[in-house]
């Protein structure tokens, strides 16, 4: 008899029917000399502290830290639990071969591994490695069943993982409680935890101690296109207004007009974490909801295994992506084109060297039914990445034109498509266009005209709070920010947490009121800033250092590295913390904040820092006539109903002085703006401070 042991019912039964094991029975199903069983998750966890002496039951700072000198396990304390345990112990106890058809990674291995070890499993092991639940994955799993030996080093980092966080997270946690909780209140520590909290709370106090500078800014506009000036961000308003007095009334000349043609390849197929920051930036998911949803959608068979770091597909998958495509057939005017031809075999897409525990996450082909409204913009984005993937670059023109008055050199930039390759799948999504894709005239180098020089005033911005895409992928590289994707694949093994565990740990940050949601941006809490302030150990808080743990772990992983040395390396760094607090005197208490503490601060942030949302000038009515929308024209605002007879019209600049878009809003809906400083008076060198407001018969005028 074989014994099959899934991570939940539902994949067993779909085992079970697929091997014939029919006969359902308390626990388990049987049949054709199979035994299909079940956990439900985890059914085994590490002993707590009072599992190995009694007195480390109660939290004293005397007896830390606790390092026991060999860790156990033991089944968890739930009747449920107890009881499946038993039924699997018993059919281990009796079988010819064990099949391990746990989930296919490193927490699927060491469930199945700690009920197998405590099961007193004797009997050879194999095990099923699939990356989804379809029949035919089933079968042809079952068909190339491994040595469970083969995983052992897959065991070793996971169970690493799990011993290296009960050291940290048990000793830091109770350290810290006592030495500086108040109110009872645990202060939870952990070794992912914390450098997250640590990178919210940077981010926080650097926006709350920002303090915004003046700077001004030389443009000028030239045949219905903006030029910057090479001098950036200049400090004086002095030294700004000089150059414009300068250049004002010379010619603009074009000194070089270039366009190249480049290449935009394809995105790279979705990992998890891509994923989760892709559908926050699109539908504003969590990523613990967006993880909950393609968790869905692979166990009803729609996508493959989820919980991924790696963005390539095996080469073994190539011969099968047709027929993926074939099925897809709500996308069959996407994947029409790709049929015609033979499937590109490109590095880009497939590189065994690049794929880890499985491929990245992309359809069956498996046709989608009974799916909830979010999952299926999930299943969307998978299903549209893996098309992407198989389209041609785009190709595109990027200009540059230089020009100068009196030496002065401007400078812009544009873009314009000239195939979509690619682009073509998602030709139907209401993107926004990016600001570097504006299409432009074309000049001709020694040209010259009039253009229309200004000064913009403007403010250094603080940096942007935290928002969970943009959390994901500082912890994804360890707090450093990675644009490139390339790059970003490279630092992976640097990262803090894996795919499979980051949305939890933001999670569990929420629970515990370290941070809080504004909107979409995150931001720490009192408490959670305090208690990153008592923490003198950069280790228990560094990004990088963390993600040097998380690489050890993955060459444990690989073989490359002694789980014991890592073991040894933790407890050497515990030591070294309990000492350094305990010593220390504790000169600071953390602030705990109750439930209506909670939700005042967060209406008092929000009130205080909710950004004004920026108000469409096309969107407004015209003062005048109340009808008509505004229009933008080349040098001013007009009404839409202007044939009908509205002679309603706003200069772009009043007295020298380019209007703002708050300031144009408020004159349209308020009828006067705040306090404009600058204001050139006419015909005169002298410039006053003042308001600016309609007359009744909307001519403009300066008022106190």
């Amino acid at each position: 008899m074989k014994v099959c042991i899934a991570e939940k019912p539902s994949v067993a039964k779909d085992i079970a029917e697929i091997l014939g094991a029919k006969k359902r029975n308390d626990g388990y199903y049987e049949g054709n000399g199979y035994q299909v069983t079940w956990t439900f998750g985890h059914l085994c966890t590490l002993k707590e502290p009072r599992d190995y002496v009694e007195r480390w039951r109660w939290w004293n700072i005397m007896d830390l830290p606790m390092v026991p000198s060999r860790f156990g396990i033991k089944v968890m304390e739930d009747s449920g639990v107890k009881k499946q345990f038993s039924i699997i112990s018993r059919l281990v106890q009796n079988c010819d071969e064990v099949i391990n058809c746990g989930d296919a990674g490193q927490e699927g291995e060491v469930i199945q591994r700690w009920v197998l070890h405590l099961a007193k499993c004797k009997v050879p092991v194999k095990r099923l490695w699939i990356s989804s639940l379809t029949e035919e994955a089933i079968k042809e799993g079952f068909e190339k069943l491994k040595d469970a030996n083969d995983y052992n080093n897959l065991y070793a980092a996971g169970s690493s993982r799990a011993i290296g966080d009960w050291l940290l997270g048990i000793n830091s946690t109770r350290l810290f409680t006592l030495k500086y909780g108040q109110q009872k209140q645990v202060l939870s520590i952990g070794r992912v935890q914390t450098p997250t909290l640590a990178m919210i709370v940077d981010r926080t106090l650097e926006i709350q101690n920002f303090k915004p500078q003046d700077y001004w800014e030389l443009r000028t506009v030239y045949r219905d296109t903006e030029f910057n000036s090479v001098l950036g961000k200049i400090q004086k308003v002095e030294k700004a207004n000089y150059a414009l007095e300068k250049i004002k009334e010379a010619e603009f000349t074009i000194t070089s007009f270039e366009q190249k043609e480049g290449k935009e390849s394809p995105p790279k197929l979705f990992d998890l974490t891509a994923l989760q920051v892709e559908a926050n930036k699109k539908f504003g998911y969590s990523a613990d909801l967006t993880l909950k949803y393609i968790q869905g959608l692979y166990e009803k068979k729609f996508v493959t295994y989820p919980r991924v770091d790696t963005t390539y597909l095996s080469e073994d998958i190539h011969p099968k992506v047709p027929g993926i495509l074939q099925k897809m057939e709500y996308y069959s005017k996407l994947t029409g084109p790709l049929l015609e031809k033979p499937i590109p075999k490109s590095k880009n897409v497939f590189n065994d060297k690049k794929v880890t525990d499985h491929h990245a996450i992309i359809p069956t082909g498996v046709v989608p039914s009974g799916v909830s409204p979010e999952e299926g913009k999930i299943y969307d984005l998978v299903a549209k990445r893996f098309i992407s993937v198989f389209y041609p670059d785009c190709i595109v023109s990027n200009t540059t034109v230089l020009g100068e008055v009196l030496k002065l050199e401007f400078k812009t930039t544009g873009k314009q498509i000239l195939k979509p390759g690619w682009r073509v799948v998602y030709a139907g999504d209401k993107a926004k266009k990016k600001d570097d894709e504006n299409l432009m005239p074309v000049f001709e180098e020694g040209e010259s005209g009039p253009h229309e020089p200004r000064v913009d005033q403007k403010q250094t911005s603080p940096p942007k709070y935290y928002t969970e895409a943009t959390l994901l992928r500082s912890m994804e590289t360890a707090g450093k920010n990675v644009d490139d994707e390339e790059a970003r694949e490279l630092m992976k093994d640097n990262g803090i947490g894996r795919p499979s565990t980051r949305a939890n740990i933001i999670e569990t940050l929420f629970r515990r009121r370290y941070i809080a949601r504004q909107r979409k941006n995150i931001v720490a809490t009192q408490t959670g800033i305090d208690l990153i302030n008592t923490i003198h150990n950069e280790t228990l808080k560094s990004p990088e250092l963390t993600g040097d743990w998380e690489k050890k772990l993955r060459l444990i992983e690989k073989g490359e590295y002694s789980s014991e040395d890592f073991k040894k390396e933790l407890i050497e760094m515990v030591v070294g913390i309990t000492n350094e607090v305990m010593f220390r005197k504790a000169d600071q208490a953390i602030t705990i904040l109750t439930d209506e503490e909670l939700a005042a601060q967060k209406k008092k942030s929000k009130k205080k820092a909710a950004p004004k949302k920026k108000v469409s000038i096309e969107e407004l009515k015209c003062p005048k006539c109340n009808k008509g929308s505004i229009l933008t024209g080349k040098k001013a605002y007009g009404c839409a109903e202007f044939k009908a007879g509205c002679k309603f019209v706003l200069p772009f600049q009043f007295l020298n002085k380019k209007l703002t878009n708050k300031q144009v809003v408020d004159l349209i809906q308020k009828g006067k703006t705040t306090k404009i400083k600058g204001l050139q008076k006419p015909g005169s060198e002298e410039k006053i401070d003042g308001k600016l407001a309609f007359t009744p018969d909307f001519n403009i005028e300066i008022i106190d």
